[in-house]
């Protein structure tokens, strides 16, 4: 079975989240991998955003913006479409940033959210 490609991607990445997704996979840990972006049970509002490098799956979805490849489970997938990943390098809230038009409520550590 091969990785399903969607004509719109499920996520989308800024251009700076994508800049720094390449910075960390020139580290040889990170080699041959790909951005995984998921959500899984838990975090103060139910779900929680969640972020790898990880192998391709037979049934992941995938897709490609700014050079970088991004894979989201069919699972994650329900919860994530429309969804948009952003970077800062601000000293007190720098990091990736994940704006999700689906979340119902999201928590003031804006890594975990109600669907």
């Amino acid at each position: 079975m091969e990785t399903v490609t969607t004509s719109e991607p499920v996520i989308s990445l800024t251009p700076g989240a994508a800049e720094e997704v390449k910075n960390i996979l020139t580290q040889p840990e990170n080699a041959g991998k790909t951005l995984r972006v998921y959500v899984e049970q838990g975090g103060c509002s139910g779900m929680q955003y969640s972020m790898i490098f990880d192998e391709k799956r037979s049934d992941d979805l995938s897709a490609e913006m700014h050079g970088v490849s991004v894979l989201v489970d069919p699972f994650s997938a329900k919860y994530l479409r429309g969804t948009v990943v952003d970077f800062s390098n601000d000293l007190t809230s720098g990091g990736f940033k994940i704006s999700n038009p689906n979340a119902k409520q999201s928590c003031g550590c804006g890594k975990s959210f109600e669907a």
